[in-house]
């Protein structure tokens, strides 16, 4: 049974047409990947979580059961905390723009998507109060008295000293919102 490989003396002959079979455009999607901030900070509160479960466990062992209830329900606080900041950022289908912050889901049908924009502006470095010079990706709906919402930066938990990666996220969106955007 032959197996056909990709190798340097033979070009590789699928149709590029052919959308792949996870290529589904009614899924949400995150159009880029988690920043090393983010994915460390989460880490870290996984580990926390561990010690945690850990100390429920000797607990439920040594003492007595309501006071291991309430640190293992600490344990499962700090692994959906964990969770959710992972889960945070700017999330695209066919349906619309979603952006998810910590708290809060906010989601734009295509149809009131105005624009989506980049452009340079003072913003936040890694949500605090300090701001420094950067890009900032904006979403302008309508009927939206508030003005544009800026959806991700160049400063924040999934970008920070990847300027590289925040343009081509920002691309990436800038291309949903022409692709499904009102025309």
């Amino acid at each position: 049974m032959p197996l056909p490989f990709l190798t340097a003396d033979r070009v590789f002959e699928a149709a590029d047409d052919v959308p792949l079979p996870y290529d589904d455009r009614d899924r949400w999607r995150r159009p880029y990947r988690p920043g090393p901030w983010r994915v460390g900070v989460a880490a870290l509160a996984l580990l926390l979580a561990s010690f945690v479960l850990f100390a429920a466990v000797i607990i439920a062992a040594t003492a007595e059961p309501t006071s291991a209830a309430v640190v293992f329900a600490l344990a499962l606080l700090v692994i959906a905390a964990a969770l959710r900041l992972l889960r945070m950022g700017v999330w695209v289908s066919a349906r619309g723009l979603r952006h998810v912050g910590f708290l809060t889901t906010r989601t734009a049908p295509w149809a009131q998507v105005v624009s989506v924009r980049t452009v340079q502006q003072p913003v936040r470095w890694l949500g605090l109060p300090r701001t420094v010079q950067g890009q900032t990706l904006l979403l302008g709906r309508q009927g939206d008295p508030a003005g544009p919402v800026p959806l991700m930066t160049t400063h924040n938990a999934d970008f920070v000293g990847r300027a590289e990666a925040f343009d081509r996220a920002a691309d990436s969106v800038e291309a949903w919102a022409e692709e499904y955007g009102p025309r």
